[in-house]
């Protein structure tokens, strides 16, 4: 999905001109990407100690080789393992973890088991010595190949080793994303939304690619 050199530079409008007249407001200068994904990071240090992470300044970064990128900040717990061990897993957790996807993102693995507190299930991945969780239907195992200091955070760019995910959200080997029920967060108001409905499938504007909406509203996960 790229953007195109066509049309005129400078020139915000919408439909029939909709937008005329209507006023900019300068705002504090700060990276404004919402919304976010909601991801439960797990990570294991040199001691086998192992935590949860919930991180949102998640991205892909590649496809050949498959990379993500993920910015922890440098005073994170979670941030001093990962560096310790250059492994972790990146865990997407259905709407119904709200509640241990919150805790994870609000105390301190230093003080806190959180597989203790949340009930969450630990169990081996096939590539990486932390752990996956079981309670979510979509797991990556990573191998970081780059660690890049930024200032308040630390960008860890990682190969994605392993994908595994729940027999019942694939479809003809994809991931079916509404059968996942995914969380996404608002960084700046500090809201969780859930995603309630495919409107299009990309491709659709010019007729390159079938309408498959209807296939995609199914059974999201409670």
């Amino acid at each position: 999905m790229g953007g195109g050199r066509g049309g005129s530079a400078g020139v915000l409008s919408g439909p029939g001109g909709e937008n005329e007249g209507m006023e900019k407001i300068p705002l504090e200068r700060d990276a404004f990407l919402a919304p976010v994904p909601v991801v439960l990071l797990t990570c294991m240090g040199q001691d086998g100690f192992r935590n949860i992470l919930t991180v949102s300044w998640v991205n892909v970064v590649c496809g050949t080789p498959p990379m993500v990128g993920v910015a922890v900040r440098q005073s994170r717990f979670s941030c001093v393992l990962i560096r310790e061990t250059g492994e972790f897993v990146l865990n997407i957790p259905p709407a119904a973890l709200l509640r241990a996807v919150d805790f994870c993102g609000t105390v301190s693995g230093q003080t806190t088991d959180k597989f203790s507190e949340t009930h969450l299930t630990a169990v081996p991945g096939s590539k990486v010595r932390p752990p996956m969780i079981k309670e979510c239907p979509i797991n990556l195992e990573c191998v970081v190949r780059h660690t890049l200091p930024l200032g308040s955070h630390v960008l860890f760019l990682a190969e994605v080793a392993a994908v595994h995910a729940d027999a019942d959200v694939v479809e003809d080997g994809t991931i079916v994303l509404g059968r996942v029920a995914p969380l996404t967060f608002d960084p700046f108001g500090g809201d969780y939304w859930n995603l309630k409905e495919v409107v299009a499938h990309h491709g659709f504007s010019d007729g390159s690619m079938p309408d498959r909406v209807e296939k995609r509203q199914i059974r999201q996960r409670a």
